[in-house]
């Protein structure tokens, strides 16, 4: 009894004393979020998910664009001597001067007192586009002198595809450069755009700094890349014996080599090709015909000396034997 006295009287004690010391010290409630946030972030959501992202931006719209310093940074970029007059026309194309012409026809802006003293990139466009053509296909030639006409045109058509030279011209920085009716850029546009730079660059240094320019940012695009799959054939035995024929070589005999898990769902076999009782070259498969027909696009690799284990192509800035095609493309 006595002790439950004093066990309340300690703690009304403390009591008063806790109220006593709170009195002088003066409490705020802190919150990591604002109470609004929370309303905020979810009308934000819901506005994003019915309207989309916003359109992306040109680069030209945005702060701090100086476009003449951004022409001289390209060059020095690139280490090209470019005609700055040259460069800035191989950036305008046609659609982006009929939008300037209609933007001043809506204003009332009379086309001869305010007339665009500008023009367009086409004729730089295709003189690029026959050159890098043309210097494509004599450094093809003297690459792979054995791969036949039809697969130089396969090559050099996977080089100016407009897949490979869109990534090139994007990596570049081409696109921000680039004046165009739309953004993104169009990759037909931005096709063009890259080709008239070639014709610019042409103009300003030379056929020999634009082959270098095409070797170094065009060619290395072959890298990693198989000869078939640039090139399609459909019948790689019936090429095969046509290589051979005219090579005057007996014609192949596929034979089984070796095979694994024939009794499973995932077989193996290996076909070797021989002819003259040597052998040309071996494939896989998962059934006897799909590794013959991968031995003869070995052996057709091996003809045209397109082969994975080749030599690797010479990017050294000393190449001796580029001046022939070089002289030749700008012939």
């Amino acid at each position: 009894m006595a002790s439950g006295y004093l066990l309340n009287r300690g703690a009304l004690t403390l009591g008063i004393h806790c109220q006593r010391v709170c009195r002088d010290i003066s409490l705020s409630q802190v919150r990591e979020k604002k109470r609004w946030m929370k309303a905020y972030t979810y009308l934000m959501a819901k506005k994003l998910k019915l309207e989309g992202p916003p359109p992306p931006t040109p680069r030209s719209q945005q702060p701090h664009w100086d476009y003449h310093a951004e022409i001289q940074a390209f060059t020095h970029r690139l280490h090209e001597n470019f005609s700055l007059e040259l460069l800035k026309t191989a950036f305008i194309n046609p659609c982006y001067l009929q939008m300037e012409q209609e933007k001043r026809k809506g204003l009332g802006v009379e086309s001869e007192t305010a007339a665009l003293v500008l023009k367009d990139n086409m004729q730089l466009s295709k003189k690029g586009s026959a050159f890098a053509e043309s210097f494509l296909i004599d450094w093809c030639r003297a690459s792979f002198p054995s791969l036949p006409a039809i697969g130089v045109e396969s090559i050099v058509g996977h080089l100016t595809s407009p897949a490979v030279i869109t990534y090139v011209a994007r990596n570049l920085g081409i696109e921000d450069l680039t004046m165009s009716a739309e953004f993104p850029v169009p990759d037909d546009v931005l096709c063009s755009t890259f080709m008239a730079v070639i014709g610019a660059l042409q103009e300003s240094s030379g056929a020999e700094r634009t082959g270098l320019f095409l070797r170094d940012f065009l060619v290395t695009q072959l890298i990693g890349k198989d000869l078939f799959d640039m090139w399609t054939v459909i019948n790689p035995m019936g090429l095969l014996v046509e290589e051979l024929t005219k090579r005057k070589i007996p014609l192949p005999e596929p034979r089984l080599i070796r095979s694994a898990g024939a009794s499973t769902v995932l077989p193996l076999y290996f076909v070797g090709l021989y002819s003259d009782k040597k052998l040309l070259a071996q494939g896989p498969g998962e059934t006897l015909a799909a590794a013959e027909e991968e031995a003869a696009c070995v052996a057709l690799r091996k003809l045209y000396g397109y082969t994975e284990n080749r030599r690797p192509f010479d990017f050294s800035p000393q190449q001796q034997q580029q001046q022939p095609f070089i002289q030749s493309a700008s012939n």
